[in-house]
């Protein structure tokens, strides 16, 4: 698959508001209604876009509590771990990473007490050893 430099234009675009009216689009790239229809459906059919989604207001946003947990599974136990993780929906992000832990999850939780709660519960899934978590005061970069 071959993407342009106006394709990550158009995707940039498509980040800021996925809702974007074609026309308007169309006019912030300098390029005609039709053209910038194509492209969108090359996108989608080549999978450079997977799929649109809901961006929550930064009001909306402020109100959660925000956290990193760092996790420790025991050998072996991936697999069965990651299903019982993408299960619980307080869960954003899941990243494997190296280092002294296997994974990170990025969490958001209505309260303090809810992050209490979660923690908890993740540290209570079968094959999770250890967690440390580091809760979010602001975001300084959101790219």
């Amino acid at each position: 698959m071959q993407i342009t430099d106006k394709d990550r234009e158009l995707l940039a675009v498509l980040s800021e508001n996925a809702r974007m009216p074609t026309a308007t689009i169309a006019r912030r790239l300098g390029l005609s209604r039709t053209t910038v229809q194509a492209r969108i459906e090359r996108l989608e059919r080549e999978g450079v876009i997977a799929g649109y989604g809901v961006r929550l207001s930064e009001s909306y946003e402020k109100g959660l509590v925000r956290a990193h947990v760092l996790i420790t599974i025991a050998p072996r136990a991936l697999s069965r771990v990651t299903p019982e993780l993408a299960a619980i929906r307080e869960i954003r992000m899941l990243h494997s990473v190296s280092g002294s832990f296997d994974l990170i999850a990025v969490v958001a939780a209505a309260s303090i007490n809810e992050l209490d709660l979660l923690i908890d519960r993740i540290g209570e899934i079968d094959g999770v050893d250890r967690t440390l978590s580091s809760i979010i005061l602001s975001t300084r970069i959101d790219r």
